[in-house]
């Protein structure tokens, strides 16, 4: 099952990431019901996250690129910084891991840091614009 946008959840942009469960060619082995209660506590538990230097969260700001959420309940998150010489490159994929983590049910969690596409100021949400100034 794929869920692209999250539109009942909160969409911070035009590019959301995807939320997905991971395809196997047999469906999902978890009820439509349990992959959007995940969907909704993992985003919340990433908007508990937020970069040292900017006051907003990662999920506001675009960083979260996509969220497989597979069989087993392991995660995969895909996250961007904005800026490859981030200061905080370091303790964010760690903060993001531990957050999603602490989501009841969630599996094993992976945190993969991406480049592609290079994140820009266009990938923020209107919230984000507001507390940083930004319109």
């Amino acid at each position: 099952m794929r869920v692209d946008e999250m539109s009942e959840v909160h969409a911070p942009s035009a590019e959301t990431p995807a939320v997905e469960q991971a395809a196997d060619g047999q469906g999902s082995a978890l009820p439509a019901e349990e992959i959007e209660r995940l969907t909704s506590d993992i985003v919340a538990a990433l908007k508990t996250v937020y970069d040292p230097e900017i006051p907003a969260d990662i999920y506001e700001l675009g960083l979260i690129y996509k969220v497989d959420i597979a069989d087993d309940r392991k995660v995969v998150v895909d996250m961007t910084l904005t800026t490859p010489n981030c200061p905080s490159a370091a303790e964010l994929p760690a903060m993001v891991e531990n957050a999603v983590a602490s989501v009841p049910g969630v599996g094993e969690v992976k945190v993969d840091l991406v480049w592609d596409p290079p994140w820009d100021p266009s990938r923020m949400s209107d919230e984000a614009r507001v507390a940083l100034n930004m319109w």
